[in-house]
């Protein structure tokens, strides 16, 4: 006879959550003020009483003691408040709130089975390959350092990263000339799946030693009273700009336009240049104390959104994983650094 599974184990909301979106799963339920994990072998016992009707031919099947299993769906039961099975004379029969319960429990079987393939594929394999589409912004600031996180823990994985612009990038990931694109405010497009996404704000970079650099926000006027170097009209970023100087009844005259982001960061660390970027685009120079954000003060700026977008899920473990790296990194990023 098997031995009696352990007690439940009782995670906090915030772990369950980091687990719930490192596995892309729901693993859990709201029980009460405390979220309670399903044994995957409660899940199975589930499944296959509901398919056999009897908890006795469930335990025949299953090469368990009936008991055992009655006992894990009495407890389940009581955790709930609710019954999930009604017990007639010849069979169990779910009840309404078992059938909803039954159908959360078959998907998550489901997705679980794939999450273990997955696991399974990442044993046996020691090396891979995978391709990355990218606009400037993204490879010239935090790809580089997620890239060299990644490649710590798997040295032996080959990665191929190209530069496009907006359309461009969009089209090689849905021919399959790459596996995953990442970028700054992608259009949605049908055969596009977004993997991950985080809105960035858009704001003001300038030379720590700038007489405004004292300050936390800024507005437009102030900025016209400096040389302005901006990006052109091939890169994400100026279609925000034009709309914020439209929106003010400003005139909008560069001093610098330019596609390269290395160019703008390199023009703002002259004292009296401003450019316009996100965080995201100087993490070194920040961390270094060399350029300083600033806020726009003015209403109704949206921000920019970086996603990572795919043909379809992604079924290739290590890009998975790299998403989930770059995912991480912008959470952790984002919560120390925007405002």
């Amino acid at each position: 006879m098997k031995a009696a599974l352990p007690p439940f184990r009782r995670l906090s909301a915030k772990a369950v959550q980091n687990l719930e979106k490192i596995l892309n799963i729901p693993i859990v339920y709201l029980l009460g003020e405390s979220f309670t994990m399903l044994h995957s072998r409660l899940l199975v016992y589930l499944d296959t009483v509901a398919r056999c009707g009897s908890i006795r031919k469930a335990g025949e099947h299953l090469n368990v003691a009936s008991t055992a299993i009655n006992r894990q769906i009495l407890a389940l039961e009581q955790d709930l408040g609710a019954p999930i099975f009604q017990r007639l004379p010849r069979k169990l029969v779910l009840t309404a709130s078992g059938e909803i319960l039954l159908a959360h429990v078959r998907e998550t079987l489901k997705n679980m089975n794939h999450t273990r393939q997955i696991l399974e594929d990442l044993k046996g394999l020691k090396r891979g390959e995978f391709s990355i589409a990218t606009m400037v912004g993204p490879v010239s600031t935090f790809l580089p350092l997620a890239l060299t996180d990644f490649h710590n823990t798997h040295q032996n994985v080959r990665t191929h990263v190209s530069t496009y612009g907006t359309h461009d990038l969009v089209e090689v990931v849905k021919n399959g000339q790459a596996d995953i694109g990442i970028g700054f405010d992608i259009p949605s497009e049908n055969g596009l799946v977004v993997q991950a996404s985080r809105s960035v704000p858009l704001g003001v970079v300038m030379s720590a030693q700038h007489p405004l650099a004292h300050q936390e926000s800024i507005s437009l006027e102030d900025c016209n009273a400096w040389p302005l170097v901006v990006a052109d009209e091939s890169m994400a970023i100026r279609p925000h700009l034009e709309d914020l100087y439209t929106a003010k009844g400003l005139t909008f005259t560069p001093s610098l336009e330019t596609n390269s982001i290395e160019l703008m960061r390199q023009m703002a660390l002259v004292p009296g240049n401003i450019t316009f970027l996100t965080p995201l685009d100087i993490i070194q120079e920040q961390s270094e104390g060399k350029l300083k954000f600033l806020t726009l003060r003015e209403n109704g700026i949206h921000p920019q959104t970086v996603s990572i977008v795919a043909r379809s899920k992604v079924s290739n473990p290590f890009t998975s994983l790299f998403i989930e790296r770059v995912e991480y990194f912008l959470q952790e990023y984002s919560s120390a650094h925007f405002v």
